[in-house]
């Protein structure tokens, strides 16, 4: 089980409370899926779908832009080139 999960529907870390995924959970990411980072975009992809919904359905005025999800679920799981 991963410690560091997100608590629905607000979408924080259910141990520190950070927006998540926060950098401990980034972490255990990166390690459980460090031989397959296609999987991991992919897994972080569903959760960015059902993070959008969850996040639009709390406060649709104030929900993270587009720019902002992704940044947060998706961005920062990239491999480094270079």
């Amino acid at each position: 089980m991963r410690p560091h999960l997100p608590m629905r529907p607000l979408w924080l870390c259910r141990i520190c409370a950070a927006p998540w995924p926060c950098q401990p959970a980034r972490l255990l990411l990166l390690m459980e899926y460090r031989r397959d980072r296609v999987a991991l975009s992919v897994y972080l992809a569903g959760q960015l779908f059902d993070a959008t919904a969850d996040l639009m359905k709390l406060n649709p005025d104030a929900a993270p832009s587009p720019a902002e999800l992704f940044d947060r679920f998706l961005a920062w799981a990239a491999p480094r080139t270079g």
